[in-house]
């Protein structure tokens, strides 16, 4: 071709190929990813409410061809009257490690949708996040929910290859949908997305960086109690615990002794025997939201015996999904999500005990990548639901304190409409919120403030100080 572009006579000729010859193949392509980004539309969900007015898409996105690992993810953009072209995309990460995004972020906090306890029908709830962003829920990693490997030993997974996972899956998904390339993404995710999201959010910063418009336009994320760094979260905890009134003075004194420098996921037998005796002392409580009702099914609990640490020391909260759980194993349901579920070796499961039991790898700290993502200068926002003794409001501020960050804006209690919403630190850098009368799962429980706490972040605005007069 250069050859040939060198004879004057033949340089009209040829540059007219050339074009077509281009033209050609990206058109073909975008046509490609057209049909196949429509092929993953959801047509209509069984039970699904009338006149809905939103566009979802599920499916598969393979990560690695070779060993068969493809993420199930699933799409909810906002509605047709907010339009949703305007809208930044917001990635959606559960924790686990071994737990579904479909089960809790999707069905249980922050999607449009909630299983009605006849196991068949949807409702609608008015505290939706995509009313302002386009959601993009992910389960992660293979193993996980609908997500799949071919493969039995990746089943034995951790933190570095989800991260990895995870960022190829968001290349190529960017792929199927052109339309969301260089729009403005954020990640958002609660408990061992603490872990999940920093990771991922610095494999895109390092992989973006001398890009001046990059595909996936990373602004920034927001974490709900995450686990952040096991020795300030291990001390955090333990003094939330005896200051609640859960576990004795001498438990307390024998978990300071054998467990600050503890993994949280690997605990040492002597870490491991002091938290069986704070496990002991707590009674019949729901350790997910301390001042709710426990978790009282039967099944479940036999299963939480059997749990592997830190789960069964930390509570179970399986019973909120117990309807979504009916809901996903309905074959109608998985058809018109374009859920292979073939390729899984067991029913729909809101959490992998597989995944779970056979984690790798677990950095310690995740203040090493708050602080190189701090310094890049994107958006991080933590929050805490105030009534959580897994990962407990007191973990979250050790482990944000040791960050040493310049203070901006003292603690302040935090409005909505007239009653206080929580209470808000913020930082050069971070902005840290505690949602009042909120457990683990802040969305779930206090599902109105979690969307305003949402808003705000989503426009990097601190939270009302003062009541407002409507």
């Amino acid at each position: 071709m250069s050859k040939s572009s060198s004879n004057g006579s033949l340089v009209p000729y040829v540059l007219c190929f050339v074009t077509l010859h281009l033209a050609s193949p990206i058109f073909v392509a975008n046509a490609k990813q057209g049909r196949h980004q429509e092929s993953d539309r959801i047509i209509r969900l069984p039970g699904q409410p009338a006149n809905i007015t939103f566009s979802q898409y599920s499916g598969y996105v393979t990560v690695d061809k070779i060993a068969g690992r493809a993420l199930f993810y699933w799409l909810i953009e906002s509605p047709a009257s907010e339009k949703p072209e305007t809208k930044p995309l917001v990635l959606w990460l559960n924790g686990g490690p071994g737990c579904s995004s479909i089960a809790y972020g999707a069905s249980e906090e922050v999607g449009p949708f909630r299983v009605s306890p006849d196991g068949k029908t949807l409702g609608l709830s008015p505290y939706a996040w995509n009313k302002v962003a386009n959601l993009l829920f992910l389960d992660s990693p293979a193993g996980v929910g609908f997500s799949y490997s071919n493969t039995s030993f990746d089943m034995v997974t951790g933190d570095n290859r989800t991260a990895k996972d995870a960022y190829n899956f968001l290349k190529r998904w960017y792929e199927r949908f052109p339309q969301y390339k260089n729009r403005p993404f954020y990640i958002a995710g609660e408990s061992y997305a603490g872990h999940y999201i920093p990771e991922l959010s610095q494999v895109i910063v390092r992989h973006n960086k001398g890009l001046k418009n990059p595909i996936i336009n990373f602004r920034g994320f927001l974490l709900g109690n995450p686990l952040i760094d096991d020795y300030y979260d291990n001390i955090g905890t333990f003094e939330f615990w005896w200051n609640h009134g859960l576990i004795s003075d001498s438990t307390y004194e024998a978990l300071n002794k054998s467990c600050p420098y503890d993994s949280f996921l690997f605990p040492r037998i002597q870490c491991y025997r002091a938290l069986e005796n704070a496990y002991s002392e707590f009674g019949d409580i729901n350790p997910y939201a301390i001042y709710d009702n426990p978790c009282n099914d039967f099944g479940t609990l036999i299963n939480n015996l059997n749990m592997p640490l830190p789960w069964k020391f930390r509570g179970n909260d399986q019973c909120i999904v117990k309807y979504t759980k009916v809901y996903m194993n309905n074959p109608d349901v998985q058809k018109a999500l374009h859920a292979n579920i073939t390729q899984l070796p067991h029913p729909w499961m809101t959490c992998s005990e597989v995944i779970r039991s056979s984690w790798t790898d677990s950095p310690k700290s995740m203040l090493p990548i708050f602080k190189e993502l701090i310094a890049a200068g994107h958006r991080l926002w933590v929050f805490s639901g105030d009534t959580d003794a897994v990962l407990p409001l007191t973990a979250t501020r050790y482990s944000l304190k040791a960050l040493n960050l310049k203070n901006i804006t003292d603690w302040y209690a935090w409005y909505d409409k007239q009653k206080v919403g929580g209470w808000s630190q913020v930082h050069e850098g971070l902005t840290y919120v505690t949602v009042r009368g909120a457990g683990h799962e802040v969305p779930l429980g206090r599902p109105r403030l979690a969307l305003t706490l949402f808003h705000h972040f989503l426009k990097n605005k601190n939270l009302p100080s003062s009541p407002s007069k409507h």
